[in-house]
């Protein structure tokens, strides 16, 4: 009999320890790893009305002007954060639905700024509102209505999700400005309002128990690449906000665009020069604040990268004369095109627009005496299937090659070349 019973004991003893396991995590542990909400502060359900807040609020008040009860600091300006974030209709949105709630580094502050003073004497309001709480800075603004039919454009897409009472999102807007002229050709650029809940929750990411967040606050930026057009190929934007890192993040990771790399006066000769391909152009940008290549700008690199490399080099004044001597720049801004050995470099000052520079880009993509490439074969006339600058109907094509090492001897006959084509192509004019 004893036996049995010890069986018995011992049959139901893993699902008991296991019992008491999954009690101690629901009423110990799992509590412990959701903090007390803002509701709780003022001894709310969550979500309950604006209303009920002042009213919970105002019956705290009247406690303390009468004496009935004392809170310690600590305990005011918790209550009197949780008053002010829920009486906000648009923080108490974002923090309903969201769980935004970026003020709350003023808890601890204020804490520590008002210890051991009486709450009477803490300054009123605690939070900072929005210099405009209307989101005047906001442009291009994405509706649901819009939303379902923005991805008819094979462009991708770049977006923010802000908060007309975001101080963070308003802290920002110039940057976006500037970050939207930038991919301005290359990029469709929205913003949307987390009042726009359906679309904010749709770009927004997910907890275990399935409420809407997002992981770094606002604003946040998501992008479509080309041809995506729901939530499961959207690429999100996780480094610390600024116009450099956006901008480039962009044109890596959607745009699938190389970088300009920046060289020194002495690591632009061994680094560039030498190791581009000899056939190909040479493209220097000079720039006094050392920004990186506009997006537009890399676009062309990726699509010239067959006749031409590029390079970027931050101007010093102090190195003036170096880059006067070996290429003509007096200032930068600055590009510069390398062409064959023996040129002179063609220089353009000023600054640099995107359309304007790649008509130039066009136009001086070859070598004045280019190389006979399968690229450029049929354009030079030197084409195996017959085809020449005259036309299919010319009997006669003469196509003139000059071949050898690099070396100073082929940079002397490639000036010869070039003298001859000249020749040849005045004597054409005058005819």
């Amino acid at each position: 009999m004893a036996g049995d019973s010890a069986a018995k004991i011992k049959a139901y003893a893993v699902p008991v320890v296991l019992f008491s396991l999954s009690m101690l995590y629901q009423l110990v542990l799992l509590p412990r790893a959701f903090p007390p909400s803002h509701y709780d502060v003022l001894g709310l359900k969550t979500y309950c009305s604006m209303e009920e807040v002042k009213e919970a609020y105002e019956n705290l008040e009247s406690k303390w002007n009468s004496g009935l009860e004392v809170p310690t600091t600590t305990e005011f300006i918790k209550i009197r954060y949780a008053y002010e974030l829920l009486t906000n209709s648009v923080w108490k949105r974002n923090y309903d639905v969201f769980g935004i709630n970026e003020q709350d580094h003023v808890l601890e502050k204020l804490s520590q700024q008002y210890a051991g003073e009486k709450f009477s004497n803490i300054a009123l309001p605690l939070l900072r509102t929005v210099a405009s709480d209307t989101g005047d800075y906001a442009f291009n603004v994405i509706t649901s209505k819009e939303f379902q039919s923005m991805f008819q454009d094979s462009k991708p897409w770049l977006l923010q999700v802000y908060s007309s009472g975001s101080n963070q999102s308003a802290q920002f807007a110039n940057s976006w400005k500037r970050i939207a002229a930038l991919l301005n050709g290359v990029a469709n650029i929205g913003m949307v309002e987390l009042g726009e809940v359906q679309v904010a929750a749709y770009l927004s990411e997910r907890k275990p128990m399935g409420r809407f967040f997002f992981r770094n606050g606002l604003p946040s930026v998501v992008a479509f690449p080309s041809g995506c057009k729901t939530s499961d190929c959207l690429i999100r934007f996780e480094g610390e906000l600024s116009v450099d890192a956006v901008t480039d993040w962009f044109a890596m990771a959607v745009l699938n665009l190389p970088r300009i790399f920046y060289y020194s006066k002495e690591s632009l000769g061994p680094r560039f020069l030498a190791k581009s391909s000899p056939h190909k152009v040479k493209v220097i940008f000079f720039s006094k604040t050392g920004e990186r290549a506009t997006p537009a700008i890399r676009q062309a690199a990726r699509d010239y990268w067959n006749y031409a490399t590029f390079a970027c080099v931050l101007w010093r004044e102090e190195e003036f004369s170096v880059w006067w001597n070996t290429f003509g720049v007096e200032s930068a801004p600055a590009v510069v095109f390398l062409k064959d050995p023996g040129l002179k470099p063609l220089v353009y000052h000023g600054s640099v627009n995107d359309s304007w520079f790649l008509d130039v880009l066009e136009q001086n993509k070859q070598q004045e005496l280019p190389q006979l490439r399968s690229l450029t074969s049929e354009e030079l006339g030197c084409d195996a299937r017959g085809y020449s600058r005259a036309g299919r109907d010319t009997l006669t094509w003469y196509c003139a090659i000059l071949a050898g090492r690099l070396g100073p001897e082929l940079d002397s006959m490639r000036e010869t070349m070039r003298r001859v084509q000249e020749t040849l192509s005045k004597s054409s004019e005058l005819k």
